[in-house]
């Protein structure tokens, strides 16, 4: 169970020293530096039901969104980007066919399309939780997770969750679990600690 009162402490300290939350004019630098919402707006209208029958173009999409994704570490890019070239046009067929069904299918289609992108990933042995949450975040801020190991790890022991277990390797049960307590998370706290749900756990991160 979450512990309301940790939770409560590190929202007061936060907000202590950045009174408007995400907002707050001291955190200026870190909002230019990540910019979820302009990356945000063009994974959501780049990703559409036109590109998913596209696998080349979507493919190169792909590589577009996680070459500009701020949290994805420098070291992963260049590697998805060799990957993504890599790939023949079935597997990018494949490819496109379960980002369709993470993206846009119903709750049984978005398993699915997770763990054939898992599959994939393991494959070329590229499986990080960084690569496979990243695309889904930017395409819906506020009903994804990005899952950042460290962070995740962190915020779980800070706030006594017991319930829920991180594993290195993604899966999609952590994955929902870890979803169901930033939701959680965002009923407790002000509004302004969640412009999105990096920022949420970033919030935490720095706070704990």
């Amino acid at each position: 169970m979450l512990n309301i009162g940790k939770l409560k402490e590190a929202e007061a300290l936060f907000l202590q020293q950045y009174p408007d939350g995400f907002a707050d004019e001291g955190l200026a630098r870190v909002r230019k530096s990540h910019n979820v919402g302009k990356l945000s707006e063009f994974t959501k209208e780049t990703l559409t039901s036109t590109l998913f029958q596209q696998p080349e173009k979507f493919a190169e999409s792909l590589v577009t969104i996680i070459s500009r994704a701020s949290m994805v570490s420098r070291f992963e890019k260049p590697k998805f980007r060799d990957l993504m070239q890599s790939l023949d046009s079935n597997d990018k067929e494949h490819l496109a066919s379960a980002f369709e069904k993470r993206l846009a299918g119903n709750a049984k289609e978005r398993e699915q399309g997770f763990n054939a992108i898992l599959d994939l990933l393991s494959w070329h042995k590229l499986a990080r939780w960084s690569v496979i949450s990243a695309v889904p975040f930017y395409y819906d801020p506020l009903g994804e997770a990005f899952v950042k190991p460290t962070t995740a790890k962190k915020i779980i022991s800070y706030l006594e969750i017991t319930n829920l277990h991180y594993h290195p390797r993604p899966d999609w049960d952590f994955y929902q679990g870890y979803l169901k307590l930033i939701m959680d998370i965002r009923a407790q706290v002000s509004a302004s600690l969640t412009p999105n749900n990096a920022a949420l756990t970033g919030f935490l991160m720095v706070s704990t």
